[in-house]
């Protein structure tokens, strides 16, 4: 199948990479954000400078963008996706998203003749490199299952949860969640080092009670020994996706206090962060 990606970070890299191994003729849009493309190239992957004359090659489109206002410019912009897409192919939307504007960008692309599914991931780079993401996805059961084994080729979990806009509703639930336990562990971690208590105390009791779990297991190389990649999340997204969450939750007219705090301690880090700095070194900063 000829498979077009737009965004070849380090999320999209790995995709790329298990979507050529299966075979697939894969060609990639050319930008500055993108992880080395060598490896892919040699594998045979192409390049393309434009998005409307990837598109028009392709009979799959996938895009693994950092969000809303980066799909919306790819897809309608001039020389966008939708200027080149072909009738009856499927563009499948790997973002992190705002389901509102999922909802219009499926509509645009179904103005265009095509079909949409809204597949965001989770999981880290290393299970997209390992082709073992998990995939929630919003969209026609039929178009799901036309895609089934594009999407197998980088997911071990791919999970139907209901039409367009769904998948990344559910994106940001998880991430709210999960995002949200991890900032809540790294603040009671701060108020634990002013308090006298050992990191390694901390950790140990919280790990043998209701504070267990995986967002205490990603953030304990860090509170033990100051390596924050147990979790390489960036604090700028962690905050951009639960912007995105309450967003949504607006849009629900849903109750979002506990949200909009974490969302306040995160705008407040990120203030005082090196840019770049990972969610676990949130820890750190607020105990300043």
């Amino acid at each position: 199948m000829n498979i077009g990606m737009v965004g070849i970070g380090l999320m999209g890299h790995g995709i790329a990479s298990n979507l050529v191994r299966h075979g697939h003729a894969l060609g990639v849009l050319e930008h500055a954000g993108n992880q080395p493309l060598d490896s892919l190239v040699a594998a045979g992957a192409k390049t393309f400078t434009s998005a409307a004359a990837l598109a028009a090659r392709s009979d799959v489109v996938i895009l693994v963008l950092t969000g809303s206002p980066q799909v919306e410019a790819v897809l309608t912009g001039e020389g966008g996706v939708l200027q080149g897409l072909q009738p009856g192919s499927v563009v499948i939307d790997c973002s992190t998203a705002i389901p509102s504007s999922t909802l219009r960008m499926a509509e645009a692309v179904r103005a265009a003749g095509s079909r949409f599914l809204d597949c965001p991931m989770t999981r880290t780079p290393k299970e997209a490199a390992e082709g073992r993401l998990n995939l929630l996805v919003g969209g026609e059961a039929e178009v799901l299952d036309l895609c089934r084994p594009v999407l197998q080729c980088f997911a071990e979990n791919i999970t139907h949860v209901g039409p367009v806009g769904a998948g990344h509703g559910m994106k940001l639930l998880h991430n709210y969640v999960s995002l949200g336990m991890a900032t809540l562990l790294a603040e009671a971690a701060a108020c634990a080092g002013r308090s006298g208590v050992a990191p390694d105390v901390f950790v140990d009791v919280l790990a043998k009670g209701g504070g267990g779990g995986t967002a205490l297991e990603r953030l304990k190389p860090f509170l033990l020994a100051g390596d924050p990649n147990g979790l390489r999340f960036s604090i700028a997204n962690a905050r951009k996706d639960l912007d995105y969450y309450n967003a949504m939750a607006a849009d629900a007219d849903a109750q979002r206090a506990i949200a909009g705090a974490v969302l306040a301690t995160l705008d407040g880090a990120l203030a005082k962060a090196e840019p770049g700095a990972l969610l676990p070194e949130i820890a750190a900063i607020l105990a300043r």
